[in-house]
């Protein structure tokens, strides 16, 4: 039975944190939302690029190398993410989560080597 209290209580403090999660921003909004000054214009609502008024569609296609190196930045990126903990607490962990990481690494070099070899990573 205190199992089950054991449980019950973790899933009240993720339902908590779910809670203020969802409350917080929506109460944070809605006072701004109150309490800012509100004093619109037509002026307020044009398009501003350095004081100059907008001559063409501000709809710009961006070439698609910019979206991959992006991606793969944050593939690294988080990649960083675990390993810092992993790093952290080595000495707990021993040779198992070594080569658990060294499996994850691989993995991680093994799609770097593919989209190098697809020629993706290549600027021009």
């Amino acid at each position: 039975m205190e199992l089950l209290n054991l449980y019950q209580n973790n899933y009240l403090i993720v339902f908590v944190f779910l809670c203020l999660g969802v409350l917080l921003p929506v109460v944070a909004l809605s006072l701004g939302k109150l309490l800012r000054p509100n004093k619109p214009s037509d002026e307020k609502y044009t398009t501003y690029e350095s004081g100059i008024d907008p001559f063409h569609d501000s709809r710009v296609q961006f070439n698609v190398r910019y979206y991959i190196f992006a991606l793969m930045f944050v593939i690294f990126d988080v990649e960083t993410v675990f390993l810092y903990p992993w790093a952290v607490a080595y000495d707990k962990l021993g040779v198992f989560a070594l080569i658990e990481m060294l499996i994850f690494v691989i993995m991680l070099l093994i799609g770097l080597i593919y989209a190098w070899k697809k020629k993706v990573l290549q600027w021009i």
